[in-house]
């Protein structure tokens, strides 16, 4: 799989579990070949509460991918949800030795290794450290500190907590399922990097992921990620309401809200019904569709409401922290018929539909563009770009010529850049062990740590299943 780049995401949802197979092209666009969806049993709002049950989904779904592809699987990017999820902001700073020194990676990697070591409740572990903006000797608003100079080096944190025996569970499923966890990414952070644009990040938006267990907000600001939650409801609520509320079957509940359903009731007419078949030579069900839409509008507006109290939280009214791009709805739910309306009259705020088509390439199917599968699409680019880094950095430790700087203006401010068609070796220079060091460092700060510290996490949590055989 490494030879052709290829990289797989596996969605593990409350309703159903997707592995996507994908790779960029030539242009760099995703082209997914293959994809495998199966029922998901054994999870119950994002967290697995049967593993049994959740492994034999999992294979179920990876078997499919395989089939339709042609490609064997080896290791997935799993993204990570659930209602045990919550995030909190902090604030931290270290004293340098010696200010003369410019700032490098090693400097931001000790200010996260000190987040790291925050005290969280029993049965909490932090699973992502987010820098967000960084401070030097009190001047603010700096997005990359690296090589420059200072002695008190302080960031604000977005931090992710979540619970650490359901983070393990999922890594158990895997394992037992004969596949390699090779990263973990957040959903919401996922689903963002599939149907978000960078220009709405910087503005100021608010994704918001309907799947069936849970709802995934994740607020982006100046291009960076200011607030994650997980509301424990989603589209199966939803369909319980339906079922209890017209006394009917639960598969029949769940086609009745995909063909039928609607958020908006004033949409249908008291003389629009619809005839459900009735069990075992029972008489057919007589459904009002108005009454149908008032039961989804009422668990609807409830759902946008508990979201819209977080984006509250976020302190969205503050003119600094408004967001201009509104809203983006993705996941299962949004493809239910004039929810976007509902979320703007809820909310005031405009709002569109997010589809990955994006970031798709251009013979894509319809069925992969839905917004359904961005959680899945986010993963598998999620899982290129981590190959990419990885191959970067093994090219820089191997001094492989492909890695080479030119112009260099004075040591502090070096740049270095990739060239695809560089092939002229230099035998007789060996670069010092600072160049080297500062060519890692010119990858972008954030996804750099983002990645190490997952990396590690992922590291962990592998111990952990190997020493529990």
């Amino acid at each position: 799989m490494e030879k052709d780049n290829i990289a797989v995401g596996l969605d593990i949802g409350t309703t159903k579990i997707v592995a996507m197979i994908g790779k960029k092209n030539e242009y760099g666009k995703l082209e997914i070949l293959g994809i495998g969806k199966s029922k998901s049993l054994g999870v119950a709002r994002g967290v697995v509460n049967n593993i049994t049950q959740t492994i034999q989904s999992i294979q179920q779904a990876i078997l499919e991918a395989e089939n339709n592809s042609g490609y064997k699987i080896k290791d997935v990017v799993v993204g990570i949800a659930g209602q045990h999820i919550r995030s909190i902001q902090h604030t931290d700073y270290i004293s340098r030795n010696n200010p003369e020194e410019v700032i490098g990676e090693k400097d931001i990697q000790l200010l996260i290794d000190q987040v790291n070591k925050l005290a969280m409740l029993p049965g909490e572990e932090i699973i992502h450290v987010l820098p967000q903006e960084f401070k030097i000797d009190g001047q603010s608003e700096i997005k990359e500190p690296i090589g420059m100079y200072g002695g008190r080096l302080e960031s604000s944190f977005h931090v992710v907590v979540g619970q650490a025996s359901s983070i393990r569970n999922v890594g158990r499923c895997i394992q037992s399922s004969g596949i390699e966890l090779s990263g973990l990414t957040l959903e919401p952070l996922a689903s963002a990097d599939a149907v978000l644009s960078q220009e709405e990040k910087e503005a100021g938006v608010a994704l918001i992921d309907i799947g069936g267990g849970t709802t995934d907000l994740a607020i982006f600001k100046d291009g960076i990620i200011r607030h994650t939650a997980v509301i424990p409801f989603g589209g199966n609520v939803i369909t319980d309401d339906i079922k209890e509320g017209c006394s009917i079957i639960e598969k029949q509940a769940e086609l009745l809200k995909i063909k039928f359903g609607s958020a908006w009731p004033g949409e249908n007419k008291d003389n629009e019904i619809v005839s459900i078949p009735g069990l075992r030579g029972r008489e057919p069900k007589e459904i009002s569709l108005k009454n149908l839409s008032k039961i989804i509008h009422a668990r609807v507006v409830e759902i946008i409401e508990q979201v819209f109290a977080e984006i509250k939280a976020y302190g969205h009214e503050d003119p600094r922290k408004k967001l201009i791009a509104g809203i983006v709805l993705t996941g299962g739910g949004a493809q239910l018929k004039h929810i976007k309306q509902l979320v703007e009259y809820i909310t005031g705020m405009d709002t569109r539909i997010g589809y990955p088509n994006e970031h798709l390439a251009g013979n894509s199917s319809e069925e992969i563009s839905s917004p359904l599968f961005a959680t899945a699409v986010g993963l598998v680019m999620n899982s290129i770009e981590n190959s990419t880094q990885s191959a970067v950095r093994m090219e820089i430790v191997n001094e492989q010529p492909k890695v080479v700087y030119r112009n260099a203006p004075p040591p502090v401010q070096q740049r270095y850049e990739v060239e695809e068609n560089y092939v002229e070796r230099v035998e007789t220079i060996e670069e010092p062990r600072e160049t080297r060091t500062n060519k890692v460092e010119a990858e972008s700060t954030e996804t750099k740590i983002r990645r190490s510290f997952f990396d590690r996490y992922v590291d962990k949590i592998k111990d952990f299943l190997d020493n529990a055989e």
